[in-house]
């Protein structure tokens, strides 16, 4: 018996393209210029839907935030909706 391949379309299903690469919070604070901790609250308004991804690290108690790269520019929108709320910035 051969097995057959996914089919091209099923009636109802939903079609994505899946994302090749994904950001770190921490990466997207230094592309933002923004407070790592304070994009995470942000980014806690966001729903996986919204490209906002947990990344689990080999040990089993560690994950970090990740974002797609539309899920950056919705991360964007969100500073610029809340920058009355941002922290300030430290002087170094």
């Amino acid at each position: 018996m051969a097995l057959g391949g996914a089919p091209a379309h099923v009636q109802g299903s939903l079609s994505v393209a899946a994302p090749s690469y994904v950001f770190t919070i921490a990466r997207v604070a230094k592309m933002l210029d923004e407070d790592e901790a304070w994009l995470e609250r942000l980014a806690m308004e966001m729903e996986p839907e919204d490209g906002r991804l947990g990344v689990w690290a080999t040990d089993e108690d560690t994950a970090t935030t990740a974002f797609t790269s539309v899920s950056v520019e919705y991360l964007r929108e969100l500073v610029e909706l809340y920058q009355d709320q941002r922290p300030p910035r430290s002087r170094t």
